[in-house]
């Protein structure tokens, strides 16, 4: 369209996979005229891409719109139009209820609609007569068919959605409920858009999806690969130096994708694997289908694999029903495990999940005092790692300028965060930098020359 270009605004929160849809929704508005703005001061166009897994959600959704409507009725003072959008999980569960609570909305769309974004601004902006939009559909459809070409600059490490939805059903999580059942994209499709990233100039491609382990996508011949297979073929492509996945689950830890780790260079030593909690009894509450010594087996076989593996994981506590004996255990799977760094959360119920209606709730100063413990052992465990590195040489990816002057920043390849003094053009660059400095949630060091000498440290 021949207009002046129109300011978007997005504000994302949540998982991995709503930061790629929003950059996705990005790439669809383009062709409209929208092009993305910092602040949602006067633009046409404000989405809340929404995450409903934290404790509140809905409420945080609600008072961010509050703050949002004096820039939409500024907007109409103004003879124009500035649309307003709740997109994304919350979006999907409360989609009626939040248009009746706020009048003011005029779209309300889920994870598997922004396809049709097109459609909705142009019955929302008066087209088809000024309609206020609820889309909340989970179609059996590909919305990955419908997608343009990726427009934004991704930068040298960046995700690729291969997999979405889940069919698991963890008594604590909405995900089924919001995002659907699993569904993965066909290999032809991903590869395609692999090598266009790295056109552009990615040289780090992490594998996307809310379960991604589950991946069975079709190959050209009908035939179904899974995770394993897939990195493989990735791992071909010539200009990729790294691969990495995220989210997995312990139940589709196939023994492929496990030997994968030993077998494909480009595929990093750290693996993202949530294990929830160590007591069989709430992990059978929580619906895993696994047990911790089910869990510590396939950590087993990784490290035969890929004995250098660094391992991160995710954590509840104050599920209901959850004792002092179940804490322990899950404090003993950390100790028998040792992670280089975990998520840890309270227990917070999920309207429509059946957590929701367990009985047995942990009060809230039990929770806050075994989240502390286990918190402290997770941060020792974390510190030790970074420690331990400290005089190595590691090969660090740099991918974007840190927070001081002369300062960049890079990740390791065990997904440590590393700060160097390294000039600018040296981004996009894969470096060795010798480890001098171990913080909590990082560490710095030295570059090394090609000629082998040490430049000063960060």
């Amino acid at each position: 369209m021949a207009q002046d270009h129109k300011k978007l605004f997005i504000k994302t929160w949540g998982c991995q996979m709503n930061v790629y849809d929003s950059h996705r929704m990005v790439d669809i508005l383009s062709p409209l005229g929208y092009k993305m703005v910092e602040t949602p001061d006067d633009a046409d166009m404000i989405i809340l891409n929404t995450c409903h897994i934290r404790e509140k959600a809905t409420e945080k959704v609600f008072s961010e719109l509050g703050r949002l409507k004096p820039l939409k009725e500024k907007k109409t003072q103004q003879g124009s139009k500035a649309l307003l959008a709740v997109a994304g999980c919350v979006a999907q569960a409360e989609g009626e209820f939040i248009m009746e609570r706020a009048p003011y909305v005029d779209m309300v769309f889920g994870p598997q609609t922004y396809q049709d974004l097109p459609e909705m601004v142009a019955k929302a902006i008066g087209a088809y007569g000024n309609a206020r939009i609820v889309n909340t559909e989970l179609t059996t459809d590909n919305k990955f068919d419908s997608l343009p070409e990726e427009s934004h600059d991704q930068g040298v490490s960046a995700f690729l959605s291969v997999q979405e939805g889940c069919d698991k059903f963890c008594t604590f999580c909405v995900v089924p409920y919001t995002r659907g059942s699993e569904y993965s994209r066909p290999v032809a499709q991903i590869m395609e858009e692999a090598r266009r990233m790295i056109s552009n100039g990615v040289r780090e491609i992490n594998f996307l999806g809310q379960n991604v382990n589950a991946y069975h996508g079709l190959d050209k011949d009908g035939k179904v690969w899974g995770l394993g297979r897939l990195i493989r073929e990735l791992a071909e492509l010539d200009g990729l130096d790294r691969i990495r996945y995220t989210t997995s689950h312990p139940r589709d830890m196939d023994d492929d994708l496990i030997k994968a780790h030993g077998e494909v260079d480009k595929l990093m030593p750290f693996l993202h694997l949530p294990v929830q909690s160590g007591s069989d009894r709430i992990l059978k509450l929580m619906n895993r289908k696994h047990t911790a010594d089910d869990y510590r087996r396939i950590i087993d076989k990784l490290r035969t694999a890929q004995p250098d593996l660094a391992l991160s994981s995710d954590f509840i506590v104050g599920f209901p029903g959850e004792t002092e004996e179940d804490h322990a255990a899950t404090l003993k799977l950390v100790e028998d495990i040792g992670y280089t760094s975990c998520y840890s959360f309270k227990y917070s119920p999920r309207p429509g999940t059946p957590g929701a209606n367990m009985g047995g709730m942990v009060r809230e100063d039990i929770k806050t005092r075994r989240l502390q413990e286990l918190q402290a052992l997770l941060n020792e465990q974390q510190q030790a790692f970074n420690e331990n590195t400290i005089g190595m040489t590691l090969p660090v990816l740099l991918d974007r300028k840190g927070s001081r002057e002369g300062q960049m920043h890079g990740r390791s390849p065990y997904m440590q965060s590393v700060h160097i003094t390294a000039n600018e053009r040296l981004y996009g660059q894969i470096v060795e930098v010798k480890v001098e400095k171990a913080f909590a949630n990082s560490v710095s060091g030295s570059l090394i020359t090609q000629d082998g000498k040490i430049l000063t440290a960060a």
